[in-house]
């Protein structure tokens, strides 16, 4: 263990670097963590990171889920749930058939139920790498929040059928009738415990004197105690942190203060950027021992090559094809938004892109390295070390080929021209929403308090500079030489008190919470201004 953590230590300051150089190259994050896990693996005398294929679910599933289901926007869930749902279910499901009835085909001694393993490992895109890569290119906000929705669900279908694959390859036989209760008993089941064990922790938010620590501590936990509960009494634990991460993230201003709130934020995004940096690492550095796994089967390299390459072509193929016939069955039943102008502009790109956007990466890595070492009679997992190896040939092959020309892809075929009214629109909602925002305080404050404190100065400055707020119609006022005189003024601040703190009368937290505060300020102008 000595040895092993200042390894661990080392990779984590090596993630940080690469997201900084990937950045800086305008080049989503995983690609170049990938791609350096892959160099570190074949330096000689390093340790070798292994972890138990029983944990890998539990250690990284739920966390990442959660904190999905936290970001993901419910409102736009709804709107557009047919896409989503026939993209996390029905496009999960055919292009795990494909890739199991090809796999069966083509692969020496690979049954149906491998085949349906493999494909339900390989099947539900990763909205991490999806992400990381449109961050640096303009795309409608419906757009991302199909995919987004998308992600959260087809992690838990993709997974189901994972389970069933499992169970048919360890005895052999599939029962039609019993699989159809098992589902419905996973998908119900999951979400029940999903939200009573979300009503439980906001209760425990409410009830308890919690502190934003404490609070943030709790969130930590919430989605481990949904994995495990769910998975104790055999539901999909996975739908079961979705459904309690959707709920409790559209109640968080019921049981939440606005610190906990705050901090909370910034502690579970450095959280799961170390998770997923991990996870990246983890698949390049464990490929050259899968390499050698299935060297030591007979499987000569450039077949398994061949094998996942070609099982790449599928599951690229697979999400076009579904994505062209979303589109058909748009214009064929609702051809009042198949006529709108917005979509006969993006017809035939849009499909192509939805397509392209397909990128594997944690889900599959966890699923394949949960495969068992062993069946329940004892003998070795046939065709493990394969499955694992054509797995992280799908998840390479699909971050650095579509990964790096996703982007390109978007601005040289420009299919979303409707955007630039979307983002009109939506920049005039904003500021229409502002506006009513200040004039119903200005309202609040005159109707309930200007009469009971008519001659108090304090309360009399509060009314006028909500007055002037609620005259102010944008931020139009907010240029580049106004950013730099309030971002310079509000370093000068900071010397003050660093300064001040020096001075033994000053409570050290106090001169903390003020330079906290201009922190919060500063962000709020940065935001401001980069919106504009």
């Amino acid at each position: 263990m000595h040895s092993l953590l200042p390894f661990i230590l080392v990779l984590i300051l090596l993630i940080v670097f690469l997201t900084i150089f990937a950045n800086k190259l305008k080049v989503a994050y995983p690609i170049l963590l990938v791609l350096a896990g892959l160099a570190i693996s074949f330096v000689k005398g390093l340790p070798i990171l292994k972890i138990d294929p029983d944990l890998i679910f539990f250690v990284f599933l739920p966390p990442l889920l959660y904190e999905a289901a936290w970001g993901v926007s419910f409102k736009e869930m709804k709107k557009w749930w047919r896409i989503i749902g026939s993209f996390a279910f029905l496009v999960v499901f055919f292009t795990a058939f494909l890739v199991a009835i090809i796999s069966n085909h083509i692969i020496p001694g690979f049954t149906i139920a491998l085949g349906f393993v493999l494909g339900g490992i390989v099947s539900p895109p990763d909205a991490v790498s999806t992400g990381a890569i449109t961050k640096f290119v303009k795309i409608p906000k419906t757009t991302t929040a199909i995919l987004e929705g998308e992600s959260l669900l087809n992690d838990a279908s993709s997974l189901i059928i994972f389970r069933f694959a499992l169970v048919a390859v360890g005895t052999g036989q599939f029962i039609w009738q019993d699989a159809g209760l098992n589902f419905l008993w996973m998908l119900f089941g999951g979400v029940g415990i999903g939200l009573l064990v979300a009503q439980i922790f906001i209760w425990i938010h409410k009830h308890l004197p919690t502190e934003a620590a404490s609070d943030i501590a709790l969130s930590l936990i919430s989605p481990y105690f949904m994995y495990w509960i769910a998975e104790q009494i055999h539901c999909s634990g996975v739908l079961a942190v979705v459904a309690g991460g959707l709920f409790m993230s559209s109640q968080r201003l019921n049981y939440l203060a606005a610190s906990s709130r705050i901090k909370g934020a910034s502690v579970w995004e450095s959280f799961v950027f170390l998770l997923n940096g991990m996870v990246f690492l983890l698949i390049g550095l464990d490929l050259p021992e899968i390499v050698a796994g299935i060297r030591a089967h007979g499987t000569p390299l450039g077949t398994a090559i061949g094998y996942g390459v070609l099982i790449t072509i599928v599951l690229i193929a697979a999400r076009m094809i579904s994505a062209f016939a979303a589109m058909l069955a748009t214009i064929i039943f609702r051809p009042q938004v198949a006529h709108q102008q917005q979509f006969s502009t993006r017809r035939w790109y849009t499909p192509l892109l939805m397509g392209w956007t397909g990128m594997r990466g944690v889900v599959s890595l966890a699923a394949a390295l949960a495969i068992p070492l062993t069946l329940p009679n004892g003998e070795a997992f046939p065709h493990r070390n394969l499955i694992l190896f054509i797995t992280f040939v799908v998840i390479l092959l699909t971050l650095v080929i579509q990964g790096l020309t996703l982007p390109y892809l978007i601005k040289k075929t420009n299919p979303f021209k409707g955007y630039i009214n979307e983002e009109e629109n939506h920049q005039s909602s904003k500021i229409k929403m502002k506006l009513g925002l200040k004039s119903h305080v200005y309202t609040f404050i005159k109707n309930n308090y200007e009469s009971q404190h008519p001659d108090d100065p304090a309360m009399q400055r509060i009314l006028k500079y909500w007055e002037d707020q609620s005259k102010v119609q944008d931020n139009s006022w907010m240029n580049g030489v106004s950013k730099k005189m309030l971002l310079e003024i509000f370093s000068q601040q900071r010397i003050y008190l660093t300064n001040l703190n020096k001075e033994e009368e000053y409570d050290e937290e106090l001169i903390r919470n003020q330079i906290y505060q201009i922190d919060l300020e500063e962000e709020r102008i940065i935001l401001v201004f980069d919106k504009q």
